[in-house]
């Protein structure tokens, strides 16, 4: 059974070989390792064949001439083992004289290193972030984390949300504009948003034209704005803490305390806008803090003062802001940078403080790069929203403006909100 198998194995040219049989030593029957010296066999017939042709062997059989040569006794007979290697097709030319072995081996040797160089340059050019920049994005997170209680634990510390009284015509409206996200969360939640959410506010606008009467109508004379006491310190709160964080971002604190003072006025509604993205709800479009009582829809800000020429914006930008699906640490950077603009007004140190900002832009294009490999756009897009926050502030100052000049209601907001938003800084 043995010689037949061996004859047929040895028949065959190398490029004739079945690669689905199996890999039988043509000389002696063991597991061979490929094709050597023209004919496949194992390592130990190969070494065998090598070591008698640069001998120049002469051997001589004890017995008749014809042994059968196996893998347990390939060694009692060294003449017939040669006769068989030669029966095979195996040839003493295909033997590398040892100048051309070491030639082999360093080919083999300088296409191994070629092989490492190229993995070593593809390693070199993969996005990375420096240990500087690693430490950033680890300061920012843990100054959210500081700063940012998911648990809304101290809501319940506010002066209590009412939701009862009057209803205004702003909150009519709200409602409505909450009724039209309910009908389409699913169109918001798996659609683009620039085609849901137009749509969706522009039935809004057309409902206010049938109507007889446009958004920014002030018709709350005397209206008692309910939810301006607890959103009022709400706010408050939300200064506070955006004021800690920022004493956290590395290199905020060596600035001037005059341009530190000009960043956290003119930036604070913006990154709170940032940070209220994380209770944010596609599905119903509200803010979700804790319990039902502290779950806000459009409809409750109305009732602190603001009409939907900012909340109709500010609920785009929210969904919008949502679905990029930012990580946290793209999301703490995106508020950092969005604090750190040298262009705010009051700022003094415009170059020191843009230096700081564009540490915080590139260590963010870096992280985008490096976990967003097929996001070339995500950077651009974060920036937008930037642009959108400024247009938010406008509108905010503009309408707080006008609630702050009646003391009805002034009187409700705190210190803190007065003083951040209650002078301009020139």
């Amino acid at each position: 059974m043995m010689e037949s198998t061996v004859v047929s194995t040895s028949n065959l040219a190398p490029d004739e070989f079945d690669r689905n049989m199996p890999r039988i030593c043509g000389v002696c029957g063991d597991k061979a390792t490929g094709f050597h010296f023209n004919a496949m066999t194992c390592e130990g017939c190969k070494g065998f064949f090598r070591r008698s042709m640069k001998r120049k062997a002469a051997f001589t059989c004890p017995f008749n001439g014809s042994c059968t040569i196996t893998k347990d006794n390939r060694r009692h007979c060294q003449a017939c083992r040669l006769k068989r290697c030669v029966d095979i097709g195996m040839m003493k030319e295909f033997i590398l004289t040892d100048e051309e072995v070491q030639r082999k081996k360093d080919l083999i040797q300088r296409r191994k290193d070629e092989e490492a160089q190229r993995e070593a340059d593809k390693e070199a050019r993969r996005p990375r972030l420096s240990d500087d920049q690693s430490q950033v994005i680890a300061t920012l997170v843990d100054a959210h984390h500081k700063t940012y209680d998911d648990s809304y634990s101290d809501f319940c510390r506010f002066r209590p949300p009412v939701r009862e009284g009057p209803v205004t015509r702003s909150a009519s409206r709200a409602a409505s504009l909450h009724s039209l996200s309910d009908a389409s969360s699913d169109s918001f939640s798996h659609s683009p948003e620039s085609v849901d959410t137009k749509m969706n506010f522009n039935n809004l606008l057309m409902m206010y034209h049938e109507q007889g009467s446009s958004p920014d109508s002030s018709e709350e004379e005397g209206s008692s704005f309910s939810m301006l006491p607890h959103l009022a310190d709400l706010v408050s709160y939300s200064i506070q803490k955006v004021i800690g964080f920022a004493k956290m971002i590395p290199g905020f604190r060596e600035l001037t305390a005059e341009d530190q003072i000009a960043l956290l006025k003119s930036s604070a509604i913006e990154v709170i806008m940032l940070r209220s993205n994380q209770s944010f709800n596609l599905e119903d479009m509200s803010w979700s803090c804790g319990g039902p009582d502290y779950k806000y829809q459009v409809s409750d800000v109305t009732k602190a003062g603001h009409t939907l020429d900012l909340l109709e914006p500010l609920v785009k930008f929210q969904v919008g802001l949502k679905k990029l699906n930012l990580q946290e640490e793209e999301h703490v950077l995106l508020m950092a940078i969005c604090l750190l603009s040298p262009d705010r007004p009051g700022v003094q140190d415009h170059a020191r403080v843009e230096a700081l900002q564009d540490q915080l832009s590139e260590t963010l294009q870096a992280y985008i790069q490096l976990h967003h490999p097929a996001g070339r756009l995500l950077y651009a897009k974060m920036i937008q929203k930037l642009a959108d926050l400024r247009s938010l502030n406008e509108e905010h100052s503009k309408q707080y403006r006008s609630l702050s000049f009646q003391p009805e209601h002034s009187l409700q907001l705190t210190p803190l909100v007065l003083e951040v938003f209650g002078s301009e800084v020139s």
